[in-house]
């Protein structure tokens, strides 16, 4: 029935169940302040949502407001990492009630905020099949001209980065964004420089991780943290990423699992899957022998 409802109800009704989900009741002048809709207009939706979902609220006439019944299951699918980014940075869609209330729900400080600027231009020469001229400071050769042709922007954990073709090196490599003063759209790529002839990012590599067999006293606690089945988490992941969630997660890449520390709760069971894969300077203990 719910696709059978126009967008603007369907707003509505999503509204109202992630109230009760997350907030544990609604007035129904949440309803018509948020939306500006008159009163009948917002009992209306009330009405439709108990009939969508009976079991889901019950009306207390004292404190004239809904309240989510012991029996509520949502009828709108809420994401946990979607939900949770918004609620943490208090970004509203439209579909929920964040906006109206501070959830206690916090996220790490980040320290790398790209240009908005840098990141739009680079995003139309991606879409648009165009090399771009950057002004790009390095940390091995300083502040220099590149030429590159951008395919993807990437959040590594840390910090974003965009994958492109350099036309320097002749190689697909990582450049991070907040290191781009300029941009400048040129000419279209050639067939080599696109995202299809960047092999580490077209080959997916499978990651085997358990809990550390050292460094970890109950192990139940890890296998619930990654929802591991039988003990084991298998990841798919691009050969150019590996490093990266490796890093992130502070993965012992080390053959044996001798990386020491709480911080090592994690080790890669199938280290041979890294064969021939770049960006694993970063990868805990993999260079270790």
């Amino acid at each position: 029935m719910l696709e059978n409802l126009s967008f603007a109800q369907r707003q509505r009704l999503a509204y109202i169940d992630f109230s009760l989900l997350f907030k544990g009741s609604i007035y129904r002048n949440d309803l018509v302040q948020r939306f500006s809709v008159g009163l009948s207009a917002g009992t209306r939706d009330f009405n439709l949502y108990k009939e969508l979902a009976p079991n889901n609220l019950y009306y207390d006439s004292q404190e004239k407001r809904y309240f989510q019944a012991e029996t509520f299951a949502p009828i709108f699918q809420h994401d946990p990492k979607r939900t949770l980014i918004k609620l943490a940075n208090d970004i509203s869609d439209g579909f929920d009630a964040i906006g109206d209330t501070h959830f206690p729900v916090e996220a790490p400080s980040s320290l790398n905020v790209p240009d908005i600027f840098i990141v739009a231009r680079m995003v139309q020469a991606t879409l648009n099949g165009k090399a771009v001229l950057v002004r790009y400071t390095s940390l091995s050769s300083g502040e220099n001209e590149r030429e590159l042709v951008p395919h993807s922007i990437v959040d590594n954990g840390l910090r974003w980065h965009v994958r492109a073709f350099d036309r320097k090196s002749q190689s697909f490599r990582d450049f991070v964004l907040t290191r781009i003063h300029e941009v400048h759209i040129l000419d279209a790529a050639d067939t080599f420089e696109e995202a299809e002839a960047d092999h580490e990012w077209q080959r997916i590599i499978p990651l085997q991780l358990v809990p550390h067999p050292h460094n970890v006293k109950h192990k139940a606690a890890i296998e619930m943290d990654y929802g591991m089945v039988s003990g084991l988490l298998t990841i798919e992941v691009r050969a150019a990423m590996a490093g990266y969630l490796l890093r992130r997660w502070n993965v012992d890449c080390t053959e044996d699992g001798i990386l020491e520390g709480h911080e090592y709760q994690l080790w890669l069971r199938n280290r041979v899957s890294l064969v021939n894969t770049s960006n694993l300077a970063v990868a805990p203990g993999y260079g270790v022998s």
